[in-house]
């Protein structure tokens, strides 16, 4: 029943401006959750065999949903058309035929099926809601978005909404939420076995602090000052001689002003040589000077923190919602796939508002973001660049499947160029895009006699 599936006779006048940007952002409020509008991409398109007729005086008819909310009379699409135009900028509805008119006619037609289809899944799945619950929620959203009642008036002037609408758009969003619940509910848990590839797959990575170390350095462009710093900190090392000398000497800004400290430094990430001296080195030992691209660095390491590798128990439960978030996204996936099979294949249109949401919609199966001159003989203009033909499939680089991810590292796939079928004849395993060390597999032996 979106944007109204009461019985509207003659629907709302074409006029008024169009909304403006405050009216646009709360109008997204009272419309579907953002994670659940994609249930209402078009995935698939078929077309109907034995397709009931839609009621004369209709536009379209769902079966299976709500008797009250399954007929689509012309009334409603009339409503819904002008609602599309007012949130479209249009001052006034198009005339049938234009390409607008069209546009439309679309948004208007999906906007209703996309309600229809969501109160039917929601009685298949047991879901309903009361009146109460609309007004509570309309309540908080009307808190929420809106300062007064003034401007709440002038948002339903500005969309093209009353308060019917309203009131179905509520109840609309709220199906929506419970329906994802139930779907996160429906979705599988990882099992222990998971969790624990998982960490096996990822310990080296992730759950492992690698070691540290504090130091205190003096970095100077001049060799020459660093040796006279050096040979300050060898008669006196203490913290409080190291704050003096590093003001003194030290051009590295961030840490001159604190005795030269710098805590927690990670193997790997100073340059070399730097990096192997610090972490080569004895704690309390002055060593330097040791070049690098900021000039010349001597240092002393203060304490060490050894790797430390988390145990399972640690991160078990981190785990655990890593890979119960990718469950609910491919179930999520799925159903979404399923849902638009489902409800196109119920979805029948009169003649004149057949969509691809239609069962009785017949494809001439070319893209519609595609040029027309991909599919024309002689095209005047020839396209830069067409679909192919068939989805193509992407498969994964071998040996990059693992725990972490599941789908793998994709294939590099590159044009041919001409000739290049020839070479590839002659040598039917080509490594390129595989991983450093992989092979082809090993030739089949030869026959033996006889056979």
């Amino acid at each position: 029943m979106s944007p109204n599936q009461g019985g509207k006779g003659t629907g709302k006048g074409a006029g008024g401006k169009a909304p403006g940007p405050a009216a646009v952002r709360r109008l997204g409020l009272l419309v579907f959750g953002a994670a659940f509008v994609v249930l209402f991409v078009v995935v698939a398109i078929a077309e109907g065999v034995g397709s009931p007729s839609v009621p004369s005086g209709d536009v379209a008819l769902v079966e299976s949903v709500p008797s009250e909310v399954g007929e689509v009379s012309q009334a409603q699409f009339d409503h819904a058309l002008e609602l599309a135009a007012k949130q479209g900028g249009e001052k006034k509805t198009p005339k049938p035929g234009s390409a607008k008119y069209e546009e439309l006619k679309e948004t208007a037609l999906n906007a209703l099926f996309e309600a229809i289809w969501l109160q039917g899944q929601a009685e298949e799945w047991g879901i309903s809601i009361s009146e109460a619950e609309v007004a509570k929620e309309l309540k908080k959203l009307k808190k929420e978005s809106f300062k007064s009642p003034k401007e709440y008036k002038e948002f339903l002037k500005e969309s093209g909404y009353d308060s019917e609408d309203v009131n179905e758009r509520v109840k609309l969003q709220i199906l929506s939420t419970k329906l994802q619940e139930q779907l996160k509910e429906q979705a599988p848990q990882p099992s222990a076995s998971q969790i624990e590839a998982y960490y096996e797959a990822a310990q080296a990575t992730q759950f492992t602090q690698k070691p540290t170390r504090t130091v205190r350095v003096i970095v100077n462009k001049k060799k020459q000052k660093v040796e006279e710093a050096q040979k300050a900190l060898e008669k006196d090392d203490s913290a409080k001689n190291w704050k003096k000398v590093a003001k003194k000497y030290s051009e590295d800004p961030a840490s001159k002003e604190n005795g030269g400290l710098k805590e927690g430094v990670q193997e790997g990430v100073e340059e070399e040589p730097l990096d192997a001296d610090i972490f080569g080195a004895d704690e309390g030992q002055l060593i330097g000077p040791v070049k690098t691209k900021a000039g010349f660095t001597i240092f002393e390491v203060e304490n060490s923190t050894p790797e430390k590798t988390q145990e399972l128990k640690e991160v078990e439960s981190q785990i655990q919602a890593t890979l119960a978030q990718r469950e609910e996204q491919e179930y999520f996936a799925g159903f979404v796939e399923n849902f638009s099979n489902k409800w196109t294949q119920r979805t029948h249109c009169a003649s004149g508002y057949v969509t691809e949401r239609c069962a009785n919609y017949k494809g001439n199966g070319h893209s519609k973001t595609a040029p027309e001159a991909c599919y024309e003989a002689n095209p005047k203009t020839p396209a830069e660049a067409c679909p192919a033909p068939v989805n193509q499939l992407v498969p994964a680089m071998p040996g990059t499947v693992t725990p972490l991810e599941p789908k793998g590292t994709p294939l590099a796939q590159r044009p041919h160029p001409p000739g290049e079928e020839k070479e590839e004849e002659a040598a039917p395993f080509n490594l390129e895009g595989l991983p450093e060390g992989a092979a082809p597999p090993p030739e089949a032996p030869p026959p033996a006699e006889g056979e």
